[in-house]
């Protein structure tokens, strides 16, 4: 499903993080407990704009029995989720300032998007999408305890080092993209081989790391007093990293499940 190679654009947040405010914002500021609410309040957006589109995949799909029509009942919503979350993280990661209302209208685009694509794989491989729900949570919790702890810090080398990978895996999508419009073939190197597990695995762990880069931006904006509106965008730039790692699981544990 090419789909999966343009779903995720992991380098959106990056690349103004040395640009955040360094100083106290005028006014009221960032607070830990006011971004924490706005990560819950942008899950939540996904959560429930996800079970829409399922349910409507769903509902086609017992009426059918063809999982051609159900995607075809919901691919509108997957098409506008895709491109207008697209749109949307573009415009929060070059202006901030407007993630209070972009943010959850992210949550809410990629959310439509998620929900016709679970349903799908969901279909082919039944149970896949409460694994991948759990492992990304698990994967979150871990990587948030090795920040907290100290065992991760996130110095300026490693910083570097998470966004130079994370930029590497986005040049890979758009190369990929562009060699298939020409007719290359690239299939294999995101499905159904080994090659594309171990290319999954690199995924996952690059993603997964870019969750310590969303933790050190809540946690260094909440002790700089950063603008309140920076609660949002720290939401949206988690939200990001999550719905990448969801996806680059999803895809993992496909590939998994087509070689059992």
């Amino acid at each position: 499903m090419p789909i999966m190679q343009q779903s995720g654009n992991p380098t959106l947040k990056n690349s103004l993080l040395s640009q955040f405010p360094a100083q106290q914002g005028v006014g009221q500021t960032m607070t830990l407990h006011g971004a924490m609410n706005k990560v819950l309040t942008c899950l939540v957006l996904v959560v429930v704009s996800a079970l829409f589109t399922w349910n409507q995949y769903m509902s086609v799909l017992n009426a059918t029995h063809s999982p051609a029509a159900a995607m075809s009942a919901t691919s509108f919503y997957l098409w506008i989720g895709l491109i207008a979350g697209l749109i949307l993280a573009v415009a929060t990661s070059f202006k901030p300032m407007w993630s209070p209302v972009t943010a959850p209208l992210y949550a809410v685009a990629e959310g439509l998007f998620l929900g016709s694509m679970s349903a799908l794989f969901n279909t082919t491989y039944p149970g896949i999408v409460i694994q991948a729900v759990l492992l990304t949570f698990a994967v979150m919790l871990v990587m948030w305890f090795l920040y907290r702890s100290g065992i991760i810090r996130v110095t300026n080398k490693l910083r570097t080092g998470i966004m130079a990978a994370t930029g590497g895996v986005f040049l890979f999508y758009m190369v990929t993209m562009v060699v298939g419009f020409f007719g290359v073939h690239t299939g294999n190197l995101f499905y159904g081989s080994k090659l594309s597990i171990g290319i999954s695995l690199v995924i996952v762990a690059i993603a997964a790391f870019n969750l310590l880069l969303d933790f050190d931006l809540i946690y260094r904006g909440a002790n700089s007093g950063w603008p309140h509106y920076m609660e949002w965008y720290s939401a949206f730039a988690l939200t990001v990293t999550l719905v990448w790692l969801y996806l680059e699981l999803l895809r993992l544990l496909a590939n998994l499940n087509s070689r059992g």
